[in-house]
């Protein structure tokens, strides 16, 4: 049969409704799409609290921590020209050495106090914690592998003391976790003979052993960040994946689980065969930005970045372009501005301690949060012609709308094109509510705000637009005749 009949005969089907669709439109009813098993459970987003609350954040931590750092991103004086998170992978990195460095892993100096300190300093609503990263190191005592940090110098749980101590700051935690496991013997990529699918399936009862422990242990986790799922073996895992995304549900109802856990009846991963979102939200933003709202489809999304280029783990050097925090802050704001969260990354060392580069963006950041928050917290797309001066927010609650201004003009005139029959009820600025301005029409719907050019500014401003839609007829321009 070709490719050409093979694309019919599915769509007959499909049209038949042969097989399980499992989606429903909005309003609960069934479509017409290819039979999928173990696609998209659900069309549309979720809006109970804890997805609202998720939606709601703004900003986020990620971190990545295990043995790993103790390398820095070299061995025997040789620079690993990847991240340093995966340097096992590496040739010039024998696995059986860098399976022993568990044995040095001692964070002496680890506080989680004052890690979750400095997150919320920074205005961090929620992080994200390497639980296993692909060397398959276990930051937590696992009852089903002696390559945890029960078995290191250090012993004691390292997952359970940050848990508390976030939520303390009033920061929720997601864990992350990859399925990818380089030290596991069952472990593989491609599943090409009776002995491979043998021994994976022991590593499917061990990944899943392994996810619903951590579940069990720390219940008040509210998601899983999931990785190291692109391997032709795990693509094969339809049922088994999603038949254990039903067990987290049920250990943790409204838990949060992203796009990249499982794949359909086709293998594919993120968005399944008829482009519907499988998971809570789409994690396919990694180091990079949506350029419009149009490329969200919709969804609820996340981006994880890096400062370096691509360094998750700790490295000894910082190499190529290191962004400043207020490239970082511009990301962040343009992620709220299409409806995203900005969630990002930092590496601990060896000992449990920042680099003072982190320590440094901390602070920065978290000045700029402290005064212009209001900007970022439950605040969403705004469907108003973007401009070249840097990105609007809206308050999902209050309809405020917030101009980000990255890039001031030098007359420090401010264009603003509104929709419609829409009237400016009152703009200032954010950090001084008493700078009342006072917008200039130059044409029905387009208006400028004149910033002051004797003021300067040393980071992006934020001014609030108070707006009401009115029927009143504003003023009329005719345009100049020749």
């Amino acid at each position: 049969m070709s490719k050409k009949e093979v694309v019919l005969v599915v769509a007959m089907l499909a049209g038949l409704n042969f097989g399980k669709v499992m989606a429903q439109t909005p309003d609960n009813t069934p479509r017409s799409s290819i039979a999928l098993e173990h696609g998209s459970h659900r069309l549309g987003k979720r809006t109970d609290p804890m997805m609202e609350k998720w939606r709601n954040y703004g900003l986020g931590q990620f971190i990545h921590w295990g043995v790993y750092s103790i390398t820095a991103g070299k061995w025997e004086g040789k620079d690993y020209p990847g991240a340093s998170s995966w340097i096992r992978s590496w040739s010039e990195m024998p696995a059986e050495d860098y399976d022993q460095l568990y044995l040095q892993f001692d964070p002496e100096r680890f506080d989680p106090q004052s890690w979750a300190k400095q997150a919320k300093a920074m205005g961090a609503k929620y992080m994200i914690i390497t639980t296993k990263h692909h060397d398959g190191f276990c930051l937590w005592p696992s009852k089903f592998t002696e390559y945890d940090i029960a078995s290191t110098p250090y012993k004691k749980d390292l997952i359970g003391p940050m848990v508390e101590a976030y939520e303390a700051e009033g920061i929720d935690v997601y864990l992350y976790f990859s399925v990818m496991d380089w030290n596991h013997p069952g472990f593989r990529t491609d599943l090409k003979t009776a002995e491979d699918r043998e021994a994976y399936e022991e590593f499917k009862t061990f990944t899943r052993n392994q996810i619903l422990e951590l579940l069990e242990r720390y219940p008040n986790t509210k998601g899983l960040w999931f990785d190291g799922t692109w391997d032709a073996a795990w693509k094969e895992q339809a049922d088994f994946a999603d038949k254990l995304e039903s067990e987290m549900r049920e250990m943790i109802p409204g838990i949060i689980i992203g796009s990249r856990f499982r794949p359909d009846d086709y293998g594919n991963r993120h968005f399944d065969s008829n482009g519907d979102l499988m998971g809570d939200y789409e994690q396919g933003w990694e180091r990079k930005l949506p350029e419009g709202i149009e490329d969200v489809k919709g969804n609820d999304w996340d981006c994880v970045m890096t400062v370096p280029e691509n360094q998750w783990g700790y490295h000894y050097d910082w190499k190529g372009h290191v962004k400043t925090s207020f490239e970082l802050v511009e990301m962040l704001v343009k992620s709220v501005s299409l409806n995203g969260n900005f969630v990002l990354n930092f590496g601990p060392d060896r000992y449990g301690e920042f680099r003072n580069e982190e320590r440094k963006l901390f602070k920065e950041i978290g000045d700029w949060m402290e005064i212009n928050q209001e900007a970022i917290y439950g605040c969403g797309y705004l469907d108003w012609e973007k401009q070249d001066w840097g990105y609007y927010t809206k308050d999902r609650e209050t309809g405020k709308i917030y101009m980000v201004v990255f890039n001031m003009p030098i007359n420090g005139a401010l264009r603003i094109k509104t929709p419609e029959k829409v009237h400016l009820d009152k703009v200032y600025e954010l950090k001084s509510p008493s700078k009342i301005f006072v917008p200039e029409e130059i044409h029905k719907d387009e208006y400028f705000v004149h910033y002051p050019v004797d003021q300067p500014g040393k980071s992006p401003i934020v001014i609030v637009i108070e707006s009401s839609k009115t029927q009143e007829e504003g003023k009329t321009y005719q345009r100049a005749k020749t």
